[in-house]
């Protein structure tokens, strides 16, 4: 009978009686876990009154093999996001994201990278960044881990519009028309983010996405996010309401 001890990030929950919880959490060494918390919501146990959306804590697990949901015996807080509670941005920000895992991470199948992504892209909107460039970091690295990272090699020549295939999954003789500029910072998000697959801290790809949102300005970043949130649009084969809500005009 396997037990888990893993850091862990709740990203949906579910009231399972008036005292326990059902919860999905995002386990940094085991990918998603669904899981059952006993008598979570009684004051002073061991759950601290319960597992709350989007926080950041220590699991303890017992995984019984052909059992749907394991058996959480500790959860040790390890931090919140308060902004993701009281700022509009911050809270659309967050939800797109855990709902990115949700929809693109399976069972059990670890990311431990696209998790240390995830945690340093929350405190970064809880620092109060700006959440562009994270929205489009969080949306590059989800793609990646999930087997879809984009083909950005372009044809030489002036043209300054490209065609991206969401069927190719990238450059292609016919599609989308892109503005040459938002493929040249996709290119660079995908050097910054190979270096970050080599051993680069989460922190250190996190500067250089701004430092390239600086570059590009705010409405090739707005664009370059557009591309993306449509390609998982066709990745999914649906349109999530955390997407709608940041991304309503695609």
């Amino acid at each position: 009978m396997p037990h888990v001890t893993d850091e862990a990030i709740c990203i949906r929950h579910w009231d399972y009686s008036e005292t326990s919880q059902t919860v999905s959490l995002f386990v940094r060494g085991h990918g998603l876990l669904r899981g059952l918390a006993k008598g979570a919501k009684r004051a002073g146990g061991r759950f601290s009154g319960g597992i709350d959306l989007m926080t950041r804590g220590q699991v303890v697990a017992i995984v019984k093999p052909g059992r749907e949901l394991a058996t959480l015996t500790d959860w040790g807080l390890i931090g919140t996001y308060r902004s993701l509670r009281t700022r509009l941005d911050a809270n659309q920000t967050g939800y797109y994201m855990i709902d990115l895992v949700q929809q693109l991470v399976a069972d059990s199948d670890p990311h431990p990278r696209l998790y240390d992504g995830l945690v340093a892209c929350l405190e970064r909107v809880e620092a109060g960044d700006d959440c562009g460039p994270l929205v489009l970091l969080f949306q590059w690295l989800a793609l990646d881990e999930a087997g879809y990272r984009p083909m950005l090699e372009m044809p030489e020549g002036e043209s300054q519009t490209v065609h991206f295939s969401p069927t190719v999954g990238g450059v292609a003789a016919s599609g989308w028309k892109v503005r040459r500029p938002t493929m040249v910072l996709l290119q660079g998000l995908a050097g910054a983010a190979g270096g970050w697959e080599a051993g680069v801290p989460a922190a250190t790809l996190l500067e250089s996405t701004y430092t390239l949102a600086q570059t590009f300005g705010a409405e090739v970043v707005g664009r370059a996010n557009r591309l993306l949130a449509s390609y998982v649009r066709h990745v999914l084969g649906s349109y999530p309401e955390t997407m709608r809500a940041l991304f309503p005009d695609i």
